[in-house]
């Protein structure tokens, strides 16, 4: 089994101009947010690790909301947060939490396969949820957290969690199911700007009940809302990055039938028009 605990973590700051789905990506400065890659050997369970932190001074807060990637993500918290370890399921609307005072965060979005690896937990039991994460939720997943909260740093925490997941997967490996669900999200995340092509089932030469399945199992949701999620982060960056852009031509970029389809599809998840979202971000930057 590979050593772990060797590899150097490559942890890199979260850019603005990179699709996280982050509404307010001139934050994540603020945060101090930077991924880290996990290691190939569980990259079938984990898509990405992450961490932030904040100084907040008393009275000042941020508003931090997030159209997120359709994943369960775990965290381990610290400081003005709701638990010490949280498990946030998959998300109808944009997550959204109110950040004030001091706290870190440390994450693993796992894969679609990845839940039934560290947890027992099924996809719709935390769908639009946030739930501290105890031994009477769910057993092994709280020792699968505690054992990484025990590290200090984010890069000693990816490396905890390498080793755990490594050995999690001798004693069970990923599924077929499991396979086929990361690798469908994977190609919907690689054809988001391309709306032509052969479809999913003959793309990966199965039935389309075998995808709607595989993702229903493991994700909570099929294949069109997953794609519509991912085709809102690229929206989000579209708006945020090209401010002299406009919607129509977004639009016609991203595959929607006109812009009032973007504006509506946008606005049920982010909560705010485009229009909106834009003089937000301008307000925000004069500031």
């Amino acid at each position: 089994m590979t050593d772990h605990s060797s590899r150097q973590a490559e942890d890199r700051p979260i850019l603005p101009d990179e699709r996280s789905g982050v509404l307010l990506p001139d934050n994540l400065e603020r945060y101090a947010a930077n991924w880290i890659a996990p290691a190939a050997e569980v990259d079938a369970v984990v898509d990405q690790f992450w961490h932030v932190s904040w100084a907040f001074p008393d009275g000042e807060s941020a508003d931090q909301r997030i159209i997120d990637l359709p994943a369960v993500t775990v965290t381990i918290e610290d400081g003005d947060t709701p638990a010490p370890l949280v498990v946030t399921g998959v998300q109808t609307g944009a997550w959204r939490r109110m950040i004030h005072g001091r706290g870190r965060v440390f994450a693993i979005r796992l894969r679609p396969a990845g839940l039934a690896i560290v947890s027992d937990l099924a996809p719709s039991s935390v769908r639009d949820a946030t739930i501290p994460v105890t031994p009477s939720l769910d057993a092994r997943l709280y020792e699968f957290m505690r054992e990484v909260a025990t590290t200090p740093t984010p890069a000693e925490r990816a490396r905890s969690a390498e080793r755990v997941v490594a050995g999690l997967l001798i004693e069970q490996p990923v599924s077929e199911k499991g396979l086929l669900a990361n690798a469908v999200l994977d190609e919907l995340r690689a054809r988001v700007r391309h709306r032509t092509g052969t479809t999913l089932p003959q793309h990966f030469g199965v039935s389309e009940r075998t995808v709607e399945r595989a993702l229903m199992d493991t994700v909570g949701h099929g294949p069109k809302w997953i794609s519509r999620r991912i085709r809102l982060q690229e929206v989000a960056l579209a708006l945020a990055t090209r401010p002299d852009a406009s919607l129509a031509a977004i639009a016609a970029e991203l595959g929607y039938a006109d812009q009032s389809h973007l504006t509506a599809d946008f606005r049920a998840v982010a909560g705010i028009t485009p229009g909106g979202y834009r003089r937000r971000l301008t307000e925000l930057r004069a500031r």
